[in-house]
């Protein structure tokens, strides 16, 4: 039965980072302050404040998933106690905020603890929480979030679309790595970032039927173009061991792969309506390892050379020791020079980035040394289906979105195949996060998102059933309208007090 998640839940958790009265705001979690202004770094275009904002909201949300293994060492080792019960409650609330399902604890004297199911609620009920805490409190919300839209348009694009591949390592890419408002971007992440042509192709009939129909977010015969950008990845510590694993960590495969994906997109507009129809493209590599960006513009005639690109983190040493303003200079010179015959707004847009860009590379630097210590995987969940705006950190979430199960099963194989070496071979099994956030203004999209949910659900467990028998697959069903800030509503979880089976 479906019901909103407060009513749904075995106890009234506190918001994320500490147990308490639920609505009460947690320490460390209030909006930080995102000031545009530059300075505050050892570089002249970082952002100081906004690195120190950002990166306690991050260090919080991860502490409260990285809380659970520990915590359930420990319960694991009471449950034999007479008052097992009790403590296991009082340590719950105590270090994750939240109780245990009482049904779960209770059958424990019978037999052994179910770790695998209480691992999975455990993690379920800290994702919930997170979601709550972002969509009410709004941590990342962006001071540049107005203007964005109008600064878009100034360099000649009235939308920017962006498909980063589904790795956990990029999940940050919008609102951390570009440091864009992630509420102004449409993101959809695909395995290899091969975004779906066709799926691509609506948005981009959708967003002109809307310009000539409302004329948002401008009018059809404004000369803006639709701007579509592939961001593929690659390790600059361990280049052929944890670069993009749908390319077999070849970073020119992975490039070459964007790119093509990029052509076709483009193919499939101008075939579709017309040679002339508004649309660029730009494809940009991120290193995984320190967050730095490459970006590889497309010449006069629209064409990308894979093997030609602007160097973000060599730019960042080239420009430390000048000012603000000398420093823009110099990325902008840069950018023309490395062009070869690039329009105008794209060469700004490449730009800008590469000075937001700027600050993210001295993130890593100042809080992670050199390079980021977990190079490779280390995802808690898998989040599946259409959704999770909130999922702006980085290795928290390997995401595939999904229609259907079969579409998709590239990007779920891969993600299976990161957590067989994350969680099952330790014993513990797979989160998996099935979500379809609808509109709520619309008649009858809510039971659709529920149905699709449910057969995308089914779908998987059927797809993975030996791991699915073994309790080393969990699944938890969300819906949510996308259209309120309001919480997520649960239809389903396998990791609830019943025995997983119960749950198909």
């Amino acid at each position: 039965m479906l019901s909103s998640r407060r009513n749904s839940r075995t106890t009234g958790g506190a918001p994320l980072g500490r147990p308490g009265a639920r609505g009460a705001q947690a320490p460390g979690l209030r909006r930080p302050a995102t000031p545009t202004a530059r300075g505050g770094g050892s570089h002249p275009l970082v952002r100081g404040a906004e690195n120190a904002s950002l990166f306690d909201y991050e260090q919080r949300v991860k502490a409260a998933f990285d809380a659970i293994v520990p915590v359930l060492k420990r319960v694991s080792g009471l449950q034999h106690e007479e008052d097992f019960e009790r403590q296991a409650q009082h340590m719950a609330r105590q270090q994750l905020g939240f109780e245990l399902p009482a049904a779960i604890l209770a059958d424990a004297w019978v037999d052994q603890l179910d770790m695998r199911r209480l691992y999975a609620w455990c993690v379920f009920e800290t994702y919930q929480r997170f979601v709550d805490d972002f969509f009410s409190q709004e941590p990342l919300a962006s001071s540049d979030e107005e203007g964005f839209g109008q600064r878009l348009q100034e360099m000649g694009f009235h939308i920017m679309d962006i498909s980063p591949c589904a790795d956990g390592r990029l999940a940050h890419v919008i609102r951390y790595v570009l440091r864009l408002p992630y509420r102004a971007v449409r993101r959809k992440s695909y395995a290899g970032a091969l975004f779906d042509i066709e799926d691509s192709l609506s948005k981009w009939t959708e967003t002109e039927l809307t310009r000539f129909r409302e004329g948002k977010p401008n009018t059809a015969d404004a000369p803006t173009r639709y701007l579509k950008l592939v961001v593929y990845h690659f390790s600059s510590v361990d280049p052929t061991h944890e670069g993009c694993a749908a390319h077999g960590s070849d970073t020119m495969r992975a490039a070459e792969a964007g790119r093509e994906r990029l052509l076709g997109f483009k193919q499939a507009v101008e075939s579709s309506f017309c040679c002339g129809a508004s649309i660029d493209l730009l494809l940009v590599g991120l290193d995984t390892d320190t967050d730095a960006i490459r970006v590889h513009l497309p010449n006069g005639d629209g064409e990308i050379d894979v093997t030609n690109h602007i160097d973000a983190l060599e730019l960042y040493e080239q420009t430390r020791g000048m000012n603000a303003g000398q420093a823009e200079a110099a990325i902008a010179d840069a950018v023309a020079a490395g062009s070869a015959g690039a329009a105008e707004g794209i060469q700004g847009l490449a730009s800008w980035l590469i000075a937001n860009n700027m600050s993210q590379i001295e993130y890593v630097k100042q809080y992670h040394g050199s390079h980021y210590s977990d190079i490779g995987h280390a995802e808690r969940f898998i989040g599946a289906g259409i959704g999770f705006e909130e999922i702006q950190l980085r290795n928290l979430t390997y995401f595939a979105y999904m229609d259907t199960v079969e579409e998709a099963a590239p990007d779920l194989d891969v993600g299976v195949k990161i957590f067989t070496g994350l969680n099952v071979s330790h014993g513990l099994p797979i989160p998996v996060v099935v979500r379809y956030d609808y509109h709520g203004n619309v008649p009858g999209a809510r039971e659709r998102a529920i149905a699709h949910g449910r057969r995308v659900t089914e779908a998987l467990r059927a797809r993975y059933a030996e791991l699915d028998e073994k309790g080393l697959l969990h699944t938890l069903q969300l819906v949510r309208d996308c259209t309120s800030r309001g919480p997520l509503e649960v239809v389903d979880s396998s990791a609830n007090g019943q025995p997983q089976q119960e749950a198909h």
